[in-house]
This record gives C-alpha cells, structure tokens and sequence, in this order.
C-alpha cells in the first residue's frame, strides 16, 4: 500500500502545481474585467507598469552573467543536474516575482477605482485578488518546482540537484530583494525628502516628478522583490526539511516511522521522510485556496478581522489536513505535535508583529514625535528592539517543543508548517503595495478626499499585513536554518572526515563571529546604498522644482519629467545591488575553503542568530514609523493633522524606516537562508 500511496501524492505535487496556476489565472482575468477608472488614471498605471517591465527586464540582464558563472562553477565542482537545477531555481525566482509585478499593476488602479466609487468593500476585495494571483501563483511555481524535481531526483544518493534549484532560487532572490528595495526606498525618500518635508506639499502630490518612480518601486520591490523573497523561503524551507531527510540517521528513521533498521525499509524509509514536506506544502496550498476563496463572504466587514481570518482558517484547513496524512502514512503521527507548534509559531509571529505595527507601541511613536523628530526616531528604535523579544521566545518554544517530538527533523517540519500555507501569507503581504500604489493614482488623479480616505484606510493596514509577511518569512528562516544546519553536520557525520563542533574549538568561534558581522555588512551596504540613490532623487527633483517653471505652483498644462527620476532609480538600484549580493555569496564560500568546515558551521551560527534578531527589528521598526505618521494622517491622534510639528517629526521617522523595513531588513531573511543552503550545496566538497 505504501509506494501506490506515495507514488499518488508524489504526482499530486506538481498536478496541483498547475491547477494553482489556473486558478491564479482565472483570478487575474476577473479583476481584468473591473473598470480601470478613466483617461487619467489609465495614463498614471500604464507609466507604473512600463516602469517596472523596464526594471524587471533590466534587472534580468544584469544578472545572466552572474547565473551562467555559477551555473559552470557548480557544474565543474558538483555536477551538471545540480547546475541545471540552479538555473531552474533562479528562472522560478525570477518568474515568480515578474507574475507578482503583472498583478500589482491591474489591481493598483482597479482599486482606486472602486475606492472613488464609495465602494470600500470591492476596493478591498480587488487588492486581496490582486495579492491573491500572486500568492497562488508563487505557491504553485513552488509545488512544480520540488514536485517535477522529487519525481527525478527524489531519493537520499541523488538528491543534491534539489539543493541546487533552492540554491538558484536564493541567490538570485537575494538581488532581486536588495535591488528592489533599493529602487522603491530610493524613490520614496528622495520623493518624501524634497515634496514633504522641504516643500510641505502632500504625499503623492502630481507636481512631484518621483512620485512614479515611488509606485514602480513599490511594484519592482514590495511586489516583484518580495515575490522572489518568499518563493525562496518556501522552497528552500522545503528542501532543508528534505535534504536533512537524506541524511537522516538510522536511529532517527526508525522513531519517526514505521520501518524498521533493513536496508531497504531503510532507503523506503527516507523517501518519505523526503516527500512529507513537499506534501504538507501540498496541504497547505490547498487551505490557502480555501480561505483566499472564503475573503468573498468578508469583505464588507472590518479589513483587518477579515485578512486575520483567512489566515486563521488556511492554517486551521492546513493542521486538520496533515493529522489525516500522518494517520493514513507510515510516517509517526507523533511529527504532527511539531506541524501544530510550527503553525501556531508562524500566528504567534503574525499577532505580535501586527500588536507592535498597529497598536498601543504606535502610539507611543506618535507621542515621541510630538516632541520632534529625535525623539521619534528614538523611541521608534526601542520600540523595534521590544519587539523581537516575543516572536523570537516563540520561536525558541516551537524549537523546543519540535525537537522533543521529532529531533532536529521535527523542528524542520515546524519550519515547513509555518510557510505550508505561503499562498494566503503572500496573498496578506501583496495586497499592502496594491493598496500604497491605490492611494498614489488616487491622489496624482485628484480622485478627492473621500477617495483618498478609504484607500489610506487599506494602506495603513497594508503595513501591517506587510509587516507579518516578513514576521513569516524571517521566522522560517531561523528554523530552517537549524534544519540545513542539521543536514550539513550530517554529511560529514555519513563520511570519513569528522567535525569537531565544541564551543571551544576556536575555527568555530571565529566562523560565528565572521557570521554575526555578515549581517551587518549586508545592512551597511544596503542602506548606504538606499543613502545615495536618494540623494540622486532628491537632486534631480529640486533640480526640476527650480528649473521647470510653474512646475512647484501647479500651473496648468506644466508637468514633472517622471522618467527622469525613473531612470535614475532604475540605474542606481541595479548598480548597488551588486556588492551586498557577492559579499553573501562569496564569504561562506571562503570560509570553507580557507577555513574548513568548523568555521562554516560556526558562520552559518553566527548568520542566523544576528540576522533574526536585525531582521525581526528592523521589519517591525519600519513598519511602526509608517503607521505612526498615517495615524497622524487619518486624524486618529487627538490635536494632530497633516503638518503639524508631530506629522512633520513622523515623517522623518518614516522616512528612516523606510529602508528599515523594506530594502535591509528582509534581505536579511534570504540572507540566512542562502548561506545555509549555500554550505550544504558545498559540503561534499569539503569532506
């Protein structure tokens, strides 16, 4: 019975896959029958969409040198499945945030359409949808992905073309994200910096030339960049909880499954071992189709209780479903206590991140700006250090109560359990740069006040939504990496080169402490970066303030030249993305081969302790700023409007969060995971 059984849900995976596709599809050509709103509006989108392609492809260009080098390095030192399979990972990257990009740029203007239309309801619906396409669509391109290569190379000896296309998927993630964030936290300060604050006029104002290059930022990094970000984290979670599978001691095998010690229940063994990740991604997308369809029944009552729900019910959908495949499998259903704790790690995450973006800390911010902009940015950043101290003793509990459970093989399952349910979790995360972009082709179409209203309404809980997609992302991220970690330490475990992991040993120590500073240089260089891509924005914006006359007054028939500070941003962004991306690609590499396998290990410790703790701090922060300034906004603070001496304090710290939240902090997320996958593809080359 046990083959029959996985051979079906071995060829469900990528059937799914497909029907997930469709789906996405049909959702697409539904919010592409929705009115686009008129002649302006229509004229404001298509320089959004054009913008991004432009990038898009640029961005493609810049990086084919980079895959086809290390597609013949892994070729000439592994072999040519593996390198085959890393072009396969980079191309899904690539696809998965160009499907994103596409989506984002017919929802944005529907959106605002139906928001002029006193339409809240349909306004959210058409956001949700348009996040909706691209979490269906990631999900699947993940299914296809580990499910065409499992049908291939799905055995413990040939396994490692699989770590390959995770591989592909992280580097090539790891520039889209940086390159991305770069662009949009680019344009957004520049634009911030000289409209707001130095010429007091609105956010989003038409008179403003970077206020395009603003929204295709928010499409080329918040939608495309975060699309490749969490296609990334879900496959390479799902690969680490397989490649440790491979490699999984006997001991292990037999008290995790119903096979005893032979060799060949041994091999039968650690096949399913292998594929209960990828069927508990399976279970998981198909609780997030679920919920994404249950959003119809919500839309008409309070936004935020609404997306909560439906990440609620995927997850609940999810957790019923496994408990059925452990019972009917000879996998121990004692590996469901870590799916249950891996998902409520992943809420946990989820409900402290929205308390500390949305809630009374917020407010705090606000008070703090009332005083001015240093202490606004002071009391931001306590804020975002409070704030990792929940999320990171939950995850600490899910390690705990997974590993007692199912080892360092259960703590795997919680890292998997966690992004099963990506389709509905990029969905929430998607929906908040349609929202942002609604508003900008609200306000540069002079759509009115009631319509900007309901749009900031969606923008501000887009922050929020936002920032728990990272809460995800970034907490996957610290279990995944105790899985690769696991996997990697097993491969020298298999062979005759032994380790010696001893806190004592000092190759150890110094790969920790070379892996606690990479974080912070991949930050430095991120931020930095973000620091004089604005500066060329800001430059060119005063430039045309000053030079283009009647431009600042709003004369009729004088407009900005927005391609200008398009082309600037695009320059810049792929020109900076460069140095943080080698430097996380080349250290782990160095360290291994200079230093030998101890200190890689120690690296990949120190990686993932500092980079969760930035990542979680730095995402939050940002995310806290931004609502802090557009509580002001929407007169939810007492005494407080758009211009007075606190809006003008928050916006400096928005203006600070910024590439907290979305160019620096979830680089790190791809970060960790990359240099964990990174080490185990090496591996065998330093045995």
């Amino acid at each position: 019975m046990d083959a029959p059984l996985l051979s079906l849900f071995t060829w469900a995976i990528p059937i799914f896959g497909l029907i997930g596709f469709a789906l996405a599809y049909q959702l697409y050509v539904g919010i592409q029958a929705l009115p686009a709103g008129n002649a302006r509006m229509l004229e404001i989108s298509d320089a959004i969409r054009e913008g991004a392609i432009t990038y898009l492809r640029k961005q493609a260009q810049y990086l084919s040198p980079f895959i086809a080098v290390a597609f013949c390095l892994i070729y000439w030192g592994l072999s040519f499945p593996t390198a085959l399979a890393f072009v396969f990972g980079a191309g899904s990257s690539l696809l998965a945030g160009y499907l994103g990009m596409k989506s984002a740029t017919i929802s944005n203007v529907r959106t605002a359409q139906a928001a002029s239309e006193n339409k809240p309801g349909q306004a959210l619906m058409t956001a949700f949808n348009g996040g909706a396409v691209m979490g269906l669509a990631v999900a699947a391109l993940g299914l296809i992905g580990v499910g065409v290569l499992f049908m291939i190379f799905g055995t413990p000896a040939h396994h490692e073309p699989m770590i390959g296309f995770a591989m592909g998927a992280s580097s090539v993630a790891l520039f889209a994200r940086v390159g991305g964030g770069i662009y949009t936290k680019a344009a957004d300060v520049g634009s911030d910096l000289v409209g707001k604050v130095e010429a007091g006029i609105p956010e989003d104002d038409p008179r403003n030339p970077g206020v395009i290059a603003d929204n295709v930022g928010d499409n080329v990094g918040d939608v495309a960049g975060m699309g490749a970000d969490i296609f990334e984290s879900y496959v390479t979670c799902l690969i680490g909880c397989l490649a440790l599978a491979a490699t999984i001691s006997t001991t292990d095998l037999t008290s995790l499954t119903s096979f005893t010690a032979s060799a060949e229940d041994v091999e039968a063994g650690k096949i399913w071992l292998m594929a209960t990740p990828l069927i508990l991604g399976l279970l998981g997308s198909i609780g997030s189709f679920i919920a994404i369809k249950w959003m119809s029944f919500l839309k008409d009552g309070d936004p935020a209780k609404a997306l909560r729900t439906t990440i609620l019910l995927a997850s609940i959908i999810f957790v019923i479903a496994s408990l059925g495949f452990f019972m009917i499998t000879p996998v121990n259903v004692s590996l469901w206590m870590p799916v249950i704790f891996g998902t409520l790690c992943g809420i946990g995450i989820g409900l402290t991140t929205e308390y500390y973006t949305s809630a009374k800390p917020v407010y705090e911010i606000v008070n703090a700006a009332k005083t001015g902009p240093a202490t606004c940015v002071i009391n931001g950043i306590a804020v975002g250090f409070r704030s990792v101290a929940l999320p990171l003793m939950i995850i600490v509990a899910a390690v705990l109560v997974s590993n007692a459970f199912g080892g360092v093989y259960g703590v795997a399952i919680a890292g998997v359990a966690m992004l099963s349910t990506t389709g509905i979790i990029m969905t929430i995360d998607a929906y908040g740069p349609i929202a942002d972009n609604a508003g900008g082709i609200s306000e540069m179409a002079q759509l009115g006040k009631e319509t900007r209203a309901i749009t900031d309404k969606l923008d501000a809980l887009g922050n929020t939504t936002a920032a728990i997609g990272k809460g995800f992302a970034i907490g996957s991220a610290g279990l995944t990496a105790l899985a690769v970690f696991g996997a990697f330490t097993q491969t020298f475990a298999n062979s005759s080169t032994k380790i010696d992991l001893a806190i004592t040993n000092p190759k150890l120590l110094v790969g920790v402490f070379i892996g606690a500073m990479l974080p912070g240089l991949v930050v430095a260089f991120t931020m930095q970066s973000v620091g004089k891509a604005a500066a060329l924005i800001v430059t060119e914006i005063r430039r045309q303030f000053r030079d283009i006359a009647g431009l600042l007054e709003g004369r009729e028939g004088v407009k900005p030249d927005v391609s200008r500070c398009v082309e600037i941003s695009t320059k810049a962004a792929l020109t900076e993305m460069r140095a943080p991306g080698l430097v996380a690609f080349a250290t782990p590499i160095l360290v291994g081969f200079i230093m030998g396998p101890e200190a890689l290990a120690g690296l990949l410790l120190g990686t993932t302790v500092v980079g969760v703790v930035l990542g979680i701090f730095m995402a939050n922060t940002g995310g806290a700023w931004d609502n802090a300034k557009k509580y002001i906004e929407q007169g939810l603070v007492e005494g407080e409007k758009k211009g007075s001496d606190a809006h003008k304090a928050a916006v400096v710290g928005d203006t600070v969060g910024d590439p907290f939240k979305d160019t620096s902090g979830p680089s790190l997320n791809i970060l960790i995971k990359m240099v964990s996958i990174l080490a185990l593809l090496i591996a065998p080359l330093l045995v």
